[in-house]
């Protein structure tokens, strides 16, 4: 997603402490809505059911007054409050909540998604946190690495390379246009696996090898910008569907390694 970046031993550490910071502030406000009757969900489209809750709004106000704290030079980006300006080479790519709909249903696939921009480098730095079951997954500035409960596990994606061969996860069986549907299946068609609804967690998968591959349509930087750095820090790579940058969302291809995202590719734009 980025070239290699120039940041400090200094900086690096004042980000990642930062990043963690974040995402524990964003634990310590989100669980206990979690499976909780105290929630509180609005539909934000008239067309359709797409949600918010508290716990989304909550939350990145949470990561926001941490940052403030922290880096209070520093811009932010959040799905729910949008732009902050700050005045230094940093802007954070906040998702308080990715996976709504599977943190109203009670299903732990949803994720904070934390991720770091530098000016004229791009994304340098993103963390997948799943607070429920206590898993916490990191890439970029040199560190690609899964913790839980003290453990600590070095990621590495798979080595497959087929897509006969490979596990493919997307959070939606109807993906994008019908277009898009009909690229998706193909893929899906030939993969050994197909599973859906695994929202972040999908790309943590993918970051620790346990899958090969994800596809998705109709993303946001703030939804892919975290779990490219991870997967791509990881072994993997990310890019849209014509095999270009990722990092404003759209169309977006997750892979383990370039030979199965390239048979990926042939497969969606045949």
């Amino acid at each position: 997603m980025s070239n290699i970046p120039s940041v400090t031993i200094a900086e690096t550490k004042s980000i990642i402490d930062t990043a963690n910071a974040l995402a524990d502030a964003a634990r310590r406000v989100i669980l206990p809505r979690f499976r909780s009757d105290l929630l509180i969900t609005e539909n934000k489209s008239f067309q359709s059911f797409d949600p918010v809750t508290d716990a989304d709004k909550i939350a990145e106000k949470a990561m926001i007054n941490e940052l403030k704290r922290l880096r209070p030079t520093d811009s932010v980006f959040g799905e729910e409050y949008g732009e902050l300006k700050g005045e230094s080479l940093y802007r954070w790519v906040l998702d308080p909540i990715d996976g709504t709909r599977a943190f109203i249903a009670g299903a732990p696939t949803w994720g904070v998604l934390i991720s770091v921009e530098k000016v004229g480098t791009g994304a340098i730095f993103g963390i997948i946190d799943q607070p429920y079951i206590g898993e916490r997954f990191f890439g970029g500035l040199g560190l690609s690495e899964y913790r839980k409960s003290g453990k600590r596990i070095k990621l590495n994606t798979s080595n497959v390379e087929k897509i006969e061969s490979a596990i493919l996860l997307s959070t939606f069986p109807e993906i994008g246009t019908e277009k898009d549907k009909k690229a998706f299946e193909r893929v899906s068609q030939n993969a050994k696996l197909t599973r859906y609804g695994l929202d972040c967690y999908g790309y943590a998968l993918v970051a620790m090898g346990t899958a090969d591959l994800v596809i998705e349509a109709g993303l946001s930087i703030y939804d892919i910008q975290a779990p490219a750095c991870v997967i791509e820090a990881a072994g993997g790579i990310v890019t849209n569907w014509d095999g270009k940058p990722a990092s404003n969302g759209g169309r977006i291809v997750a892979a383990s390694n370039e030979k199965v995202h390239k048979n990926a590719l042939e497969l969606l734009n045949s």
